[in-house]
């Protein structure tokens, strides 16, 4: 008989409606299993025990009521970044520690579509790196090698996934924090549109490019969250365009596509960085996939300016500076988010007005490039995920971003169009280790970008290919 944790989000769902099993049994399996694993793969930055019991045993008498959620009673918690009301948040940082009054909107919708938090997934401090290497909680690592890192900054999320410690988790992403990590660990992960799911109600960041969404070990699990955070909240600068009546982003996971117009590059965008031969073999080899699906696949120019990463390197920069710190607590914060906060502090007014107007400009007119095209392939990552502490480099903060960038340079870009983007595990190394490829949709169509997905997840399957902890 398979492990509860064997089983998908959707499928524990539909085994607690049964009453198969409970969702407070599910919970303690969960807890069981973080008892024994945490430690080794830094899913969490906080555990909450009773908060998760106490959470399960309210779902699982709601039971047999109409209307519930498909993932009703199901462990998917919130990140690090996220206020959740009444349990303490770090941020990632050690120059904060405080708890909530209010939830974010974005945890309202996880409770009530009855998700079960069994804590906070770790992040890397501010969200800001694509590692996640926190001082306020150990090192996240990919359970597929426990040597090298799980990306970041949803990178707690993503091995806590990967690992079975949760059925799936929700992640913010700002310049591929669902994506990276995503890719490190074997896993879907689904950037939304812009607007998608509300960034309440603390306002957006400077340049709206961070958004929610959902790391998930299936593309039906990952559309079925979303479907779950997707109704906005009155007050919301961003609002997407609601599906029609009767559509779902799970209905589109049992809808393959029609042929679709697919332009690809893999040319690197923000920075010129070799390719990992794995990562090329991944893009080629899904590539000649979509291809026997009947896909139109078409070579492309990258369609972006060669001056795009200084727009987002001074937007990265400004949101750092834009923190309220006292001097005690700047005091706390690593070099590298010190080093953005300097860089950010010396913007003007004047420079991040252009920057914003320009950026807006530009997203415009590759969006018009990109327009004769469903969807777009490119490589997730340039490289395979580094070892812990490769690419952290606390004397020389410049480099620590530089060796960032090298590592990913393909996915902020689509965070300034405020495009969707899925990472999707479709090529394995020989040692196992997992290499995604990125797919991007046109402005607020996810229900293609997941159709595609899903129809790529059946013919080239992942959900049996585990990490030996498992």
């Amino acid at each position: 008989m398979a492990s509860l944790h064997d089983l998908t989000a959707l499928e524990q769902a539909r085994a607690i409606a049964r009453r198969e099993v409970s969702s407070l049994e599910l919970v303690n399996h969960y807890l069981e299993r973080s008892d024994q694993l945490d430690s080794t793969v830094g899913a969490f930055a906080i555990r909450t025990p009773d908060e998760a019991r106490i959470q399960a045993a309210q779902v699982d008498a709601q039971l047999g009521r109409v209307g519930l959620s498909p993932l009703h009673g199901v462990v998917i918690p919130p990140k690090d970044l996220e206020a959740w009301a009444g349990v303490q948040c770090r941020l990632g940082s050690a120059a904060f520690h405080f708890i909530p009054e209010f939830d974010d909107h974005v945890v309202t919708r996880m409770k009530e579509a009855a998700f079960i938090f069994t804590g906070k997934t770790n992040t890397p401090e501010f969200g800001l790196p694509s590692y996640t290497e926190p001082e306020v909680a150990p090192p996240a690592r990919t359970p597929f090698d426990l040597t090298r890192t799980a990306g970041g900054s949803s990178g707690g999320a993503a091995t806590a996934v990967a690992s079975g410690l949760v059925a799936a988790a929700v992640g913010s992403d700002g310049g591929g924090s669902i994506r990276i990590p995503a890719s490190c660990c074997g896993l879907v992960g689904l950037k939304p549109s812009r607007g998608r799911i509300s960034n309440g109600p603390n306002g957006e960041g400077v340049g709206e490019l961070s958004v929610h969404g959902p790391i998930a070990r299936t593309v039906s699990d990952a559309a079925a969250i979303l479907d779950a955070l997707s109704t906005p909240f009155v007050g919301d600068l961003f609002i997407a365009p609601r599906l029609a009546r009767g559509s779902s982003f799970l209905q589109a996971a049992s809808m393959p596509p029609e042929r679709l117009r697919i332009g690809r590059f893999a040319t690197p965008i923000i920075v010129d960085v070799p390719l990992d031969p794995e990562v090329l073999q991944a893009y080629e080899s899904a590539s000649a996939l979509l291809e026997s699906l009947g896909h139109e696949v078409i070579d492309i120019p990258v369609p972006f300016p060669a001056n795009i990463f200084s727009y987002f390197e001074i937007l990265w920069s400004s949101l750092t500076a834009a923190a309220q710190l006292e001097d005690s607590q700047f005091e706390k914060l690593r070099p590298l988010t010190q080093w953005l906060f300097e860089k950010g502090k010396e913007v003007s007014g004047a420079q991040l007005a252009r920057t914003i107007s320009g950026l807006r400009t530009i997203a415009h007119e590759s969006l018009q490039k990109m327009s004769a095209y469903d969807v777009i392939l490119t490589p997730t990552l340039a490289q395979l995920p580094p070892l812990i502490g490769a690419m952290r480099n606390d004397e020389n903060p410049a480099a620590d971003f530089a060796a960032q960038c090298a590592f990913t340079p393909f996915t902020s870009p689509f965070n300034m169009t405020g495009q969707p983007a899925i990472s999707l595990p479709l090529h394995w190394t020989d040692a196992g280790m997992p290499v995604g490829v990125q797919l991007i949709g046109r402005l607020f169509d996810e229900y293609t970008l997941i159709a595609l997905a899903a129809q790529l997840e059946t013919a080239e399957p992942w959900l049996h290919r585990h990490p030996q902890i498992w």
